[in-house]
Protein backbone atom coordinates (compact mmCIF):
# COMPACT_ATOMS: atom_id res chain seq x y z
CA UNK A 1 0.00 0.00 0.00
CA UNK A 2 1.43 3.26 -0.53
CA UNK A 3 1.84 6.30 1.65
CA UNK A 4 0.95 9.11 1.29
CA UNK A 5 3.17 11.46 2.66
CA UNK A 6 2.06 14.37 5.13
CA UNK A 7 1.63 17.99 3.92
CA UNK A 8 4.97 19.84 4.06
CA UNK A 9 4.76 23.13 6.91
CA UNK A 10 5.03 26.55 5.25
CA UNK A 11 8.92 27.31 6.19
CA UNK A 12 8.35 29.82 8.76
CA UNK A 13 8.65 33.55 8.32
CA UNK A 14 11.80 34.44 10.46
CA UNK A 15 13.40 37.97 9.52
CA UNK A 16 15.66 37.86 12.46
CA UNK A 17 17.41 34.83 10.81
CA UNK A 18 20.59 35.33 9.43
CA UNK A 19 19.86 33.26 6.34
CA UNK A 20 17.22 35.80 5.64
CA UNK A 21 19.59 38.98 5.99
CA UNK A 22 21.60 37.10 3.49
CA UNK A 23 18.94 36.41 0.94
CA UNK A 24 15.28 37.39 2.01
CA UNK A 25 14.05 36.96 -1.78
CA UNK A 26 13.07 33.12 -1.31
CA UNK A 27 10.83 34.58 1.58
CA UNK A 28 9.33 37.51 0.17
CA UNK A 29 8.52 34.93 -3.02
CA UNK A 30 7.11 32.81 -0.80
CA UNK A 31 4.65 35.75 0.81
CA UNK A 32 3.57 36.60 -2.97
CA UNK A 33 2.47 33.55 -4.04
CA UNK A 34 0.33 33.10 -0.86
CA UNK A 35 -1.63 35.81 -2.42
CA UNK A 36 -3.48 37.33 0.33
CA UNK A 37 -1.53 38.84 3.22
CA UNK A 38 0.10 36.87 6.26
CA UNK A 39 -0.44 37.95 10.20
CA UNK A 40 2.57 38.33 11.85
CA UNK A 41 1.97 37.55 15.66
CA UNK A 42 5.73 38.72 16.58
CA UNK A 43 4.77 42.33 15.31
CA UNK A 44 0.62 42.41 15.23
CA UNK A 45 0.63 42.98 11.53
CA UNK A 46 -0.73 41.67 8.11
CA UNK A 47 2.24 41.60 6.01
CA UNK A 48 1.53 42.43 2.15
CA UNK A 49 3.98 41.06 -0.30
CA UNK A 50 2.46 41.83 -3.93
CA UNK A 51 3.53 44.63 -6.09
CA UNK A 52 -0.24 45.78 -6.33
CA UNK A 53 -1.58 45.16 -3.38
CA UNK A 54 1.47 47.22 -1.84
CA UNK A 55 1.46 50.02 -4.25
CA UNK A 56 -2.14 50.81 -3.60
CA UNK A 57 -1.79 50.89 0.16
CA UNK A 58 0.47 52.70 -0.60
CA UNK A 59 -0.81 55.38 -2.47
CA UNK A 60 -3.76 55.33 -1.06
CA UNK A 61 -4.85 58.12 1.54
CA UNK A 62 -7.06 55.99 3.79
CA UNK A 63 -4.24 54.40 5.17
CA UNK A 64 -2.65 56.02 7.46
CA UNK A 65 0.59 55.63 9.50
CA UNK A 66 -0.95 57.00 12.83
CA UNK A 67 -3.61 54.68 14.82
CA UNK A 68 -5.08 57.76 15.98
CA UNK A 69 -7.55 58.33 13.65
CA UNK A 70 -9.03 55.22 14.99
CA UNK A 71 -7.83 54.65 18.61
CA UNK A 72 -8.45 56.86 21.73
CA UNK A 73 -4.99 58.19 23.71
CA UNK A 74 -5.81 54.81 26.29
CA UNK A 75 -5.43 52.06 23.62
CA UNK A 76 -2.51 53.69 21.63
CA UNK A 77 -0.98 53.68 25.24
CA UNK A 78 -1.75 49.87 25.91
CA UNK A 79 -0.45 49.42 22.06
CA UNK A 80 2.90 51.63 22.92
CA UNK A 81 3.19 49.08 25.83
CA UNK A 82 3.01 45.68 24.12
CA UNK A 83 5.08 46.86 21.58
CA UNK A 84 7.43 47.98 23.99
CA UNK A 85 7.82 51.45 22.74
CA UNK A 86 6.15 53.32 26.01
CA UNK A 87 8.62 54.91 28.81
CA UNK A 88 10.83 57.12 26.56
CA UNK A 89 10.08 60.92 26.78
CA UNK A 90 12.19 62.22 24.07
CA UNK A 91 11.74 59.47 21.92
CA UNK A 92 8.07 59.83 22.09
CA UNK A 93 8.21 63.83 21.68
CA UNK A 94 10.58 63.72 18.43
CA UNK A 95 10.73 60.22 16.55
CA UNK A 96 7.19 59.10 17.60
CA UNK A 97 5.93 62.16 16.49
CA UNK A 98 7.47 63.37 13.09
CA UNK A 99 5.76 64.15 9.69
CA UNK A 100 6.72 60.79 9.05
CA UNK A 101 4.41 59.28 11.55
CA UNK A 102 1.58 61.68 11.05
CA UNK A 103 -0.83 62.28 8.66
CA UNK A 104 -3.70 64.49 7.60
CA UNK A 105 -3.54 68.44 7.91
CA UNK A 106 -0.62 67.95 10.76
CA UNK A 107 1.35 65.85 8.07
CA UNK A 108 0.73 68.04 4.89
CA UNK A 109 1.80 71.51 6.86
CA UNK A 110 4.95 69.90 8.17
CA UNK A 111 5.61 68.06 4.58
CA UNK A 112 4.93 71.78 2.98
CA UNK A 113 7.73 73.41 4.99
CA UNK A 114 10.38 70.96 3.93
CA UNK A 115 9.36 70.16 0.10
CA UNK A 116 9.45 73.86 -0.64
CA UNK A 117 13.15 73.43 0.42
CA UNK A 118 13.81 70.05 -0.77
CA UNK A 119 12.98 70.89 -5.01
CA UNK A 120 15.09 69.60 -7.73
CA UNK A 121 16.49 73.17 -8.35
CA UNK A 122 18.32 73.36 -4.67
CA UNK A 123 19.31 69.80 -5.02
CA UNK A 124 20.73 70.24 -8.04
CA UNK A 125 22.54 72.75 -6.50
CA UNK A 126 24.63 71.01 -4.50
CA UNK A 127 26.52 68.81 -6.78
CA UNK A 128 29.25 71.06 -7.26
CA UNK A 129 29.56 70.52 -3.46
CA UNK A 130 29.28 67.30 -3.25
CA UNK A 131 31.54 66.57 -6.74
CA UNK A 132 34.45 68.05 -3.92
CA UNK A 133 33.55 66.36 -1.41
CA UNK A 134 33.40 62.87 -2.91
CA UNK A 135 36.79 64.05 -5.04
CA UNK A 136 38.61 64.57 -1.78
CA UNK A 137 37.51 61.62 -0.14
CA UNK A 138 38.93 58.90 -2.93
CA UNK A 139 42.16 60.99 -3.09
CA UNK A 140 42.39 59.91 0.30
CA UNK A 141 41.59 56.16 -0.98
CA UNK A 142 42.93 55.53 -3.86
CA UNK A 143 46.62 54.07 -3.19
CA UNK A 144 45.48 51.45 -0.58
CA UNK A 145 43.90 49.36 -2.94
CA UNK A 146 41.61 47.62 -0.75
CA UNK A 147 38.81 49.11 1.66
CA UNK A 148 35.79 48.70 3.50
CA UNK A 149 33.51 50.88 0.42
CA UNK A 150 30.89 50.91 3.48
CA UNK A 151 33.11 52.54 5.96
CA UNK A 152 35.67 53.96 4.38
CA UNK A 153 33.79 55.25 1.53
CA UNK A 154 29.57 55.24 1.63
CA UNK A 155 29.27 56.09 5.68
CA UNK A 156 31.44 59.48 5.01
CA UNK A 157 28.76 60.61 2.18
CA UNK A 158 25.22 60.90 2.78
CA UNK A 159 25.34 62.10 6.79
CA UNK A 160 28.10 64.91 5.44
CA UNK A 161 25.91 66.13 2.38
CA UNK A 162 22.87 66.00 4.55
CA UNK A 163 24.83 67.59 7.36
CA UNK A 164 26.23 70.54 5.10
CA UNK A 165 22.16 71.02 3.97
CA UNK A 166 20.64 71.61 7.08
CA UNK A 167 23.77 73.38 8.29
CA UNK A 168 25.64 71.05 10.48
CA UNK A 169 29.52 71.58 10.89
CA UNK A 170 31.01 68.55 9.21
CA UNK A 171 33.41 67.66 12.54
CA UNK A 172 29.26 66.84 14.11
CA UNK A 173 28.56 64.43 11.14
CA UNK A 174 30.41 61.35 12.73
CA UNK A 175 27.82 61.82 15.80
CA UNK A 176 24.51 62.20 14.23
CA UNK A 177 25.83 58.87 12.24
CA UNK A 178 25.94 57.18 15.40
CA UNK A 179 22.77 58.99 17.29
CA UNK A 180 20.83 58.37 13.73
CA UNK A 181 21.56 54.28 14.15
CA UNK A 182 20.50 53.90 17.28
CA UNK A 183 17.24 55.36 16.64
CA UNK A 184 16.28 54.48 13.68
CA UNK A 185 17.59 50.50 15.01
CA UNK A 186 14.45 50.74 17.31
CA UNK A 187 11.89 50.85 14.87
CA UNK A 188 13.06 47.59 13.88
CA UNK A 189 11.13 44.25 15.35
CA UNK A 190 13.84 43.22 17.90
CA UNK A 191 12.84 46.27 20.28
CA UNK A 192 15.01 44.99 23.54
CA UNK A 193 15.37 47.01 26.67
CA UNK A 194 18.96 47.15 25.53
CA UNK A 195 17.97 48.87 22.33
CA UNK A 196 15.18 50.80 23.74
CA UNK A 197 17.99 52.43 26.02
CA UNK A 198 19.88 53.24 23.20
CA UNK A 199 17.22 55.00 21.36
CA UNK A 200 15.96 57.13 23.84
CA UNK A 201 19.59 58.16 24.78
CA UNK A 202 20.56 59.24 21.55
CA UNK A 203 17.18 61.28 21.04
CA UNK A 204 17.54 63.22 24.30
CA UNK A 205 21.79 63.63 22.84
CA UNK A 206 20.31 64.96 19.48
CA UNK A 207 17.62 66.78 20.96
CA UNK A 208 20.20 68.89 23.42
CA UNK A 209 22.43 69.30 20.00
CA UNK A 210 19.47 70.76 17.86
CA UNK A 211 19.18 73.32 20.91
CA UNK A 212 22.03 74.03 20.59
CA UNK A 213 22.94 74.45 17.45
CA UNK A 214 19.52 76.42 17.20
CA UNK A 215 20.44 79.03 19.88
CA UNK A 216 24.08 79.83 17.28
CA UNK A 217 21.82 80.20 14.30
CA UNK A 218 19.37 82.74 16.28
CA UNK A 219 22.95 84.83 17.20
CA UNK A 220 24.25 84.06 13.48
CA UNK A 221 21.42 83.25 11.03
CA UNK A 222 23.46 81.49 8.03
CA UNK A 223 22.06 80.40 4.32
CA UNK A 224 21.14 76.69 5.34
CA UNK A 225 17.89 74.52 5.95
CA UNK A 226 17.78 75.28 10.11
CA UNK A 227 18.54 78.50 9.26
CA UNK A 228 15.01 78.86 7.42
CA UNK A 229 13.08 76.50 9.17
CA UNK A 230 13.50 78.42 12.33
CA UNK A 231 12.12 81.14 10.05
CA UNK A 232 9.21 79.25 9.42
CA UNK A 233 8.44 78.54 13.21
CA UNK A 234 9.01 82.46 13.70
CA UNK A 235 5.93 82.53 11.35
CA UNK A 236 4.00 80.23 13.10
CA UNK A 237 4.19 77.59 10.23
CA UNK A 238 5.83 74.64 12.92
CA UNK A 239 6.23 74.84 16.82
CA UNK A 240 9.56 74.45 18.11
CA UNK A 241 9.17 70.89 19.02
CA UNK A 242 7.95 69.93 15.27
CA UNK A 243 10.83 72.07 14.25
CA UNK A 244 12.99 69.56 15.91
CA UNK A 245 11.42 66.54 14.91
CA UNK A 246 11.47 67.76 11.42
CA UNK A 247 15.39 68.04 11.72
CA UNK A 248 15.73 64.84 13.41
CA UNK A 249 14.01 63.06 10.55
CA UNK A 250 15.75 64.56 7.73
CA UNK A 251 19.20 63.83 9.32
CA UNK A 252 17.97 60.33 10.07
CA UNK A 253 15.92 59.84 6.55
CA UNK A 254 18.97 60.51 4.71
CA UNK A 255 21.77 58.86 6.41
CA UNK A 256 21.50 55.09 7.12
CA UNK A 257 19.41 54.43 4.15
CA UNK A 258 21.65 56.19 1.85
CA UNK A 259 24.69 53.97 3.26
CA UNK A 260 22.88 51.33 2.95
CA UNK A 261 21.43 51.33 -0.54
CA UNK A 262 25.37 52.64 -1.90
CA UNK A 263 26.82 49.27 -0.26
CA UNK A 264 23.82 46.93 -2.19
CA UNK A 265 24.60 49.07 -4.97
CA UNK A 266 28.11 48.43 -5.50
CA UNK A 267 27.56 45.04 -4.63
CA UNK A 268 25.40 44.54 -6.94
CA UNK A 269 27.50 45.83 -9.67
CA UNK A 270 30.49 43.29 -8.66
CA UNK A 271 27.61 40.51 -8.24
CA UNK A 272 26.69 41.26 -12.25
CA UNK A 273 30.30 42.45 -13.66
CA UNK A 274 28.51 42.85 -17.09
CA UNK A 275 26.70 45.37 -15.87
CA UNK A 276 29.49 47.32 -14.33
CA UNK A 277 30.82 46.71 -17.37
CA UNK A 278 27.82 48.58 -19.56
CA UNK A 279 27.96 51.04 -17.25
CA UNK A 280 31.33 51.72 -17.88
CA UNK A 281 30.81 51.82 -21.53
CA UNK A 282 27.70 54.13 -21.55
CA UNK A 283 27.88 56.45 -18.37
CA UNK A 284 24.76 57.88 -19.80
CA UNK A 285 23.10 55.18 -18.11
CA UNK A 286 23.49 56.24 -14.49
CA UNK A 287 20.41 57.22 -13.83
CA UNK A 288 18.57 54.15 -14.52
CA UNK A 289 21.36 52.29 -12.76
CA UNK A 290 20.38 54.01 -9.77
CA UNK A 291 16.79 53.39 -10.07
CA UNK A 292 17.76 49.56 -10.55
CA UNK A 293 20.01 50.08 -7.43
CA UNK A 294 16.90 51.11 -5.37
CA UNK A 295 14.53 48.50 -6.73
CA UNK A 296 17.19 45.61 -6.77
CA UNK A 297 17.90 46.08 -2.89
CA UNK A 298 15.72 48.53 -1.81
CA UNK A 299 17.27 50.26 1.72
CA UNK A 300 14.38 50.31 3.58
CA UNK A 301 12.18 47.11 2.60
CA UNK A 302 9.20 47.74 5.09
CA UNK A 303 7.00 50.25 6.36
CA UNK A 304 3.28 50.29 7.81
CA UNK A 305 -0.14 51.51 7.29
CA UNK A 306 -3.33 51.33 9.33
CA UNK A 307 -7.04 51.00 7.04
CA UNK A 308 -9.31 54.05 8.41
CA UNK A 309 -11.58 51.87 6.51
CA UNK A 310 -13.06 48.39 5.96
CA UNK A 311 -10.99 47.17 2.95
CA UNK A 312 -10.21 44.32 0.38
CA UNK A 313 -6.53 43.29 0.31
CA UNK A 314 -5.08 40.48 -1.90
CA UNK A 315 -8.69 38.95 -2.26
CA UNK A 316 -9.74 39.02 1.81
CA UNK A 317 -12.01 41.76 4.01
CA UNK A 318 -10.27 43.34 6.70
CA UNK A 319 -11.76 45.76 9.40
CA UNK A 320 -11.40 49.18 9.71
CA UNK A 321 -8.00 49.65 12.34
CA UNK A 322 -6.04 46.83 10.61
CA UNK A 323 -2.37 46.95 10.33
CA UNK A 324 -0.58 46.33 7.34
CA UNK A 325 2.84 45.74 6.99
CA UNK A 326 4.02 46.80 3.36
CA UNK A 327 7.35 44.60 2.26
CA UNK A 328 8.59 47.33 -0.55
CA UNK A 329 11.66 44.53 -0.95
CA UNK A 330 9.10 41.98 -1.95
CA UNK A 331 7.15 43.97 -3.91
CA UNK A 332 9.88 45.60 -5.70
CA UNK A 333 10.99 41.91 -6.95
CA UNK A 334 7.69 40.93 -7.55
CA UNK A 335 7.69 39.00 -11.61
CA UNK A 336 3.82 40.46 -11.99
CA UNK A 337 5.00 44.29 -12.49
CA UNK A 338 8.82 43.57 -13.14
CA UNK A 339 8.66 40.35 -15.70
CA UNK A 340 10.46 37.21 -15.19
CA UNK A 341 13.70 38.99 -14.85
CA UNK A 342 12.59 40.64 -11.75
CA UNK A 343 15.54 38.69 -9.89
CA UNK A 344 17.98 40.07 -12.48
CA UNK A 345 20.16 43.47 -12.12
CA UNK A 346 19.50 45.20 -15.03
CA UNK A 347 21.01 48.83 -15.24
CA UNK A 348 18.82 49.71 -18.20
CA UNK A 349 15.69 48.99 -16.71
CA UNK A 350 12.94 51.26 -18.19
CA UNK A 351 10.38 51.59 -17.01
CA UNK A 352 11.34 50.82 -13.33
CA UNK A 353 8.28 52.27 -11.34
CA UNK A 354 9.93 50.79 -8.29
CA UNK A 355 8.55 51.08 -4.62
CA UNK A 356 11.54 51.99 -3.04
CA UNK A 357 10.59 55.95 -1.90
CA UNK A 358 7.10 54.87 -0.56
CA UNK A 359 3.94 56.35 -2.53
CA UNK A 360 1.15 58.75 -1.42
CA UNK A 361 1.60 61.23 0.94
CA UNK A 362 4.71 59.93 2.24
CA UNK A 363 6.74 59.71 -0.32
CA UNK A 364 10.27 60.09 0.10
CA UNK A 365 11.30 63.79 0.25
CA UNK A 366 14.94 63.56 -0.13
CA UNK A 367 15.29 60.74 -3.14
CA UNK A 368 16.50 63.44 -5.22
CA UNK A 369 19.50 64.61 -2.89
CA UNK A 370 20.03 60.77 -2.39
CA UNK A 371 19.63 59.91 -6.12
CA UNK A 372 22.11 63.00 -6.95
CA UNK A 373 24.80 61.56 -4.60
CA UNK A 374 24.82 58.04 -5.64
CA UNK A 375 25.38 59.57 -9.26
CA UNK A 376 28.18 61.18 -8.36
CA UNK A 377 30.00 58.44 -6.09
CA UNK A 378 29.57 55.72 -8.74
CA UNK A 379 30.64 58.10 -12.04
CA UNK A 380 33.65 58.88 -9.99
CA UNK A 381 34.76 55.28 -8.93
CA UNK A 382 34.23 53.79 -12.35
CA UNK A 383 36.04 57.56 -13.60
CA UNK A 384 38.71 56.86 -11.28
CA UNK A 385 39.29 53.26 -10.99
CA UNK A 386 40.38 51.08 -13.72
CA UNK A 387 39.40 47.59 -11.78
CA UNK A 388 37.10 46.76 -8.83
CA UNK A 389 36.75 43.64 -7.48
CA UNK A 390 35.31 41.99 -4.52
CA UNK A 391 37.63 40.82 -1.78
CA UNK A 392 35.89 38.78 0.42
CA UNK A 393 33.57 35.52 -0.28
CA UNK A 394 30.40 36.96 0.67
CA UNK A 395 29.31 40.21 2.36
CA UNK A 396 27.26 40.07 5.79
CA UNK A 397 23.86 41.81 5.49
CA UNK A 398 22.52 43.44 8.40
CA UNK A 399 19.62 41.29 10.03
CA UNK A 400 15.88 43.03 10.64
CA UNK A 401 12.73 43.15 8.27
CA UNK A 402 12.89 47.21 7.94
CA UNK A 403 16.54 47.61 6.63
CA UNK A 404 18.78 45.77 4.03
CA UNK A 405 21.62 46.80 3.50
CA UNK A 406 25.57 45.36 4.06
CA UNK A 407 27.45 45.45 7.26
CA UNK A 408 30.97 45.69 5.25
CA UNK A 409 32.14 45.43 1.67
CA UNK A 410 35.46 44.90 1.25
CA UNK A 411 36.85 45.63 -2.30
CA UNK A 412 40.08 45.77 -4.29
CA UNK A 413 40.64 48.19 -6.65
CA UNK A 414 43.26 49.20 -9.25
CA UNK A 415 43.77 53.41 -9.90
CA UNK A 416 42.81 54.44 -13.26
Amino acid sequence: MDMIAPPQAEPAFAPLSRSFAQDPYPSYARLRDRGEPLYFADFDIWLVARFEDVAGIARDNSMVRSAEFFMCAEEIEAQKRALNWHDMPHHSRFVQFSMLDSDGPVHDRLRKQVFREFTPAFIARQRGMIQDFVDKLIDGLLDKGEIDFVEDLAAHVPGHIIGRVLGVPDEDCPQLRVWSENVVRFFDIDRSDERKAAAEQATTEFYEYLLTLMAARRAAPQEDLITRLMAAQDAGHLNEDELISTCMLILMAGHGSTIDVLGSGMHALLRFPDQMQRLRNEPGLIQTAIQEMFRFESPLPFFHRYATADCLIGGRDFARGTKFGLLYGAANRDPAAFGANADTFDIARNPNRHLAFGGGAHFCLGNHLARLDMEIIFTTLLQRMASISLAEDEPQYKTGLSVRGPKALKIAFTRA
